[in-house]
């Protein structure tokens, strides 16, 4: 085999790797709960969660752009057999977890976060190899070959994670210890050095220390920000996240005006001298920023809306909501190689930048739908997304990477991993602040006249009506009957009496659609707001796009 394929296979079953994991855990959430005995719906409960989701993002992101740089230094092969071995060890890890309850979701929280030390490792480098191993001609179509890899990986992730979860929550973890071994040797075997390291250089310690402290900082006060506080949905001014993000802030403040002061810095500020690296940057943390939390919040909503109301139990909505979701995926998978081939022979500037727009328009016809959609127009919405995120990925990479010199694709590939997984990050974050503040103002009233007129006394309808809304979102997520829980935890002999006095009322409670009907009006409010938001972003990181100019792929630097 060429060395240039014998590169692209095995960093493409890294990115499958990567993402058969991520969408595996989302999907098997619940099983994960139950199995590690400890009940998702008590407050405790929702930090483990939250971390479980976004503490990943914060580490990897945190690191990226230091690995990439130490992989200029080192060789950029090295560091990246290095994170298939730390990748493999945390799912190792993962799926031995020895404790309950808390103490198993405090082991798991922490081993996925080796996990994505190993991740941060891949990402630095994978694009990096790809442009090292294939000409200026090529390289957008294996990038888009390497990006369709993870939107595989999703789609196998969905699938086995509904599968796995239903025999033992420890295989979803397990899956990815075959991959890793298999990359690992495949990388020790197979994979060299095409790039010269650069060890005379030395590393930037307080650069590296700035930086990776002030985005821990900012990132983990955004995770923060989305628990309770003092009764508040979120804790958005809570003295422990204004302090974590105004130091995060302040730190990375300062960063810059560290990198212009060393000699050899990690993150190399002059590549952004190129209209084409910084256009590029830009409109990726843009796009990240958009379309990051789309997903996800598209998947709460058939989980706890329209799935229940078509049928389907509560159990049965997270690997369902997983194959109603697959449209975007295919969208993606469907235009990614073709716009990666595309822009090598045209450049990136109207691919990137008319992807930028089609996603724009199916953000705004998702404005249009009421809660008991069709699914038919909402899968062509989703596809459509997809497509034009698959149209913007790879041409957009493609066109980032061959806008640097050879010696500095590990950071440059790290600048661009961290642009996106860090607005991945804080996109999740930004869909959930305005899902919950959206649930806070309406749920309440919601829940308290819903129950009257189901017949629940006026007193126990307002102690009901008090649920945080974290509970209400994330129940519905984790594929839970919010009401059965809280029906459940009333005193011995209430839940009983209200049944007795007004059966038809508590079966119409305790049913899967009446808790849909309630969250709906709330939950397509805030959407509608977030898509609206989330357009306008998209739009800003079209002009970006536009705004790279039309430097033809053989005129630009590289090989």
């Amino acid at each position: 085999m060429e060395y240039k394929w014998t590169v692209l296979t095995n960093t493409t079953l890294g990115i499958l790797m990567a993402m058969i994991n991520s969408s595996v855990l989302i999907i098997s959430l619940p099983a994960i709960f139950r199995g590690i005995q400890l009940n998702p719906l008590a407050p405790s409960s929702f930090d483990y969660l939250l971390w479980l989701l976004m503490g990943y993002g914060v580490v990897s992101s945190s690191l990226v752009v230091s690995f990439g740089r130490l992989s200029d230094m080192y060789g950029r092969v090295k560091l990246y057999r290095l994170g298939f071995v730390i990748f493999t060890v945390g799912s190792v890890l993962l799926s031995i977890t020895p404790g309950r309850g808390t103490v198993a979701a405090a082991e798991l929280v922490a081993f996925r976060m080796v996990q994505a030390v190993g991740a941060a490792l891949l990402m630095a480098n994978s694009a990096a190899l790809i442009t090292d191993a294939f000409p200026i001609t090529e390289r957008g179509r294996a990038l888009g070959i390497n990006q369709v890899a993870g939107m595989v990986g999703n789609l196998v992730g969905l699938i086995l994670g509904g599968v796995l979860a239903t025999v033992n929550w420890r295989l979803v973890f397990i899956i990815s210890v075959p991959f890793g071994v298999a990359g690992t040797v495949w990388s020790y075997l197979k994979l060299r050095e095409l790039s010269r390291p650069r060890r005379e250089e030395k590393v930037d310690v307080i650069g590296n220390l700035t930086f990776i402290s002030g985005l821990v900082l900012l990132l983990a006060g955004i995770t923060y920000a989305l628990e309770p506080y003092h009764g508040e949905a979120m804790g958005w001014d809570s003295p422990r996240v204004i302090a974590l993000m105004s130091a995060g802030a302040a730190v990375l403040a300062v960063f810059p005006l560290v990198e212009m002061r060393v000699q050899y810095p990690m993150f190399r500020l002059e590549l952004f001298r190129s209209r084409q690296f910084s256009a590029g940057i830009f409109a990726a943390l843009l796009a990240g920023l958009a379309l990051g939390g789309l997903m996800i919040t598209l998947t709460i909503m058939l989980q706890g809306i329209w799935l229940p109301l078509h049928g389907y139990s509560y159990s049965s909505t997270p690997f369902w909501a997983g194959i109603y979701m697959m449209p975007m995926l295919f969208g993606f998978v469907a235009l990614g190689p073709l716009s990666g081939a595309l822009s090598d022979k045209y450049g990136a500037r109207e691919l990137a930048t008319g992807g930028m727009l089609i996603a724009f328009a199916a953000m705004m016809a998702m404005m249009t739908l009421n809660y008991n959609f069709s699914y038919l127009p909402f899968a062509l919405m989703i596809f459509a997304v997809g497509v034009g995120n698959g149209m913007f990925v790879a041409p957009n990479t493609a066109s980032i990477m061959n806008a640097v010199p050879p010696e500095h694709r590990g950071v440059a590939s790290g600048m661009r991993s961290v642009m996106t997984s860090m607005a991945n990050t804080v996109s999740i974050a930004l869909y959930f602040s305005l899902l919950l503040s959206a649930f806070e103002a309406k749920l309440p009233s919601a829940i308290y006249s819903s129950l009257v007129s189901a017949g629940f006394p006026q007193a126990l309808a307002l102690e009901v009506s008090r649920m945080p809304p974290t509970a209400a979102l994330f129940a519905a997520f984790l594929g839970y009957n919010p009401m059965q829980v809280v029906l459940q935890d009333l005193p011995q002999g209430v839940a009983s009496s209200i049944e007795a006095g007004d059966p038809s009322g508590f079966k119409e409670v305790m049913s899967n659609t009446w808790f849909p009907h309630v969250i709906a009006p709330p939950f397509m409010y805030a959407l509608r707001f977030t898509l609206m938001i989330s357009g306008v972003i998209v739009v800003v990181a079209a002009v970006a796009s536009a705004l790279r100019g039309r430097t033809a792929p053989q005129s630009l630097g590289g090989k």
